[in-house]
């Protein structure tokens, strides 16, 4: 099977975008969609059976870095289980929002990743402004569903991002994100070799400070293993013999 980028992404519906780069495309709307492979342990805070751990973390996580988890819900990707996100960011560069959706493809050692992201124009806010001019301020902005009674920062959670508004703005970053996602999800298909790898289990404990006294720690400094070489590069280059989507080094 021929990979898409380097990623065990074998196929996907590319029907109006244009590549960018390998593994970017666009589309006439703004719309930029990327495919990723990263052969690192994944970043997320909780196995996908532990949605409502894994919920409360990405949420945290997203408004340390200033934007709002709109959604976060596990399903399947080619039979595969992932994570699947909407994100708004701040630009930085000017008023407006950035709009994110993903499907993350955790396993043991190593993701996949599909995003599609676009931005707001030069007009902003008018979906907030007509949303809350129809349900009123008071249930506008709501609790985060995911902070477990808490609070986050980074962007507020509102009603406005919700999909049931998406029909009523069309051409909006977030509904055309959505929209895209949710057209390229059944179309994307996985190499045999990925889909077969270890699920994944949860993030990796923190290692035991390796200070002194030795004998309080268990096993000397020495003997702590460091970082774990990640065992899946990615794909062959183009003149090895084919044997999957990836291989490792010498064999």
């Amino acid at each position: 099977m021929t990979s898409i980028a380097q990623t065990p992404i074998t196929s996907l519906d590319l029907t109006g975008f244009t590549e960018l780069e390998p593994g970017v495309w666009s589309d006439t709307a703004g719309l930029i969609l990327s495919v990723h492979f990263f052969p690192l342990v994944p970043d997320l805070s909780a196995p996908l059976h532990e949605l409502e751990r894994l919920r409360f973390g990405s949420a945290q996580g997203t408004a340390g870095s200033g934007g709002g988890l709109i959604e976060a819900v596990v399903g399947t990707v080619d039979g595969v289980p992932a994570l699947r996100q909407l994100v708004k960011m701040p630009l930085q560069s000017r008023r407006g929002q950035a709009f994110i959706g993903s499907w993350t493809l955790p396993k043991d050692r190593c993701s996949t990743v599909v995003k599609v992201q676009a931005a707001e124009g030069g007009t902003t806010g008018l979906r907030e402004a007509v949303v809350l001019g129809q349900v009123g301020p008071a249930d506008f902005f709501q609790p985060h569903p995911y902070a477990g009674g808490g609070q986050f920062g980074g962007l507020p959670y509102h009603v406005g991002d919700l999909e049931q508004w998406d029909p009523q703005f069309p051409d909006h970053p977030l509904t055309l994100v959505r929209a895209a996602l949710n057209r390229i999800t059944p179309t994307l298909t996985l190499h045999d070799q990925f889909k077969t790898l270890p699920d994944f289990a949860g993030p990796t404990p923190p290692q035991a400070h390796p200070g002194p006294p030795a004998s309080s720690y268990g096993p000397p400094p020495a003997a702590y293993p460091g970082p774990t070489p990640p065992p899946f590069p990615g794909p062959a280059a183009p003149s090895a013999p084919r044997r999957g989507w990836f291989r490792r080094k010498g064999v």
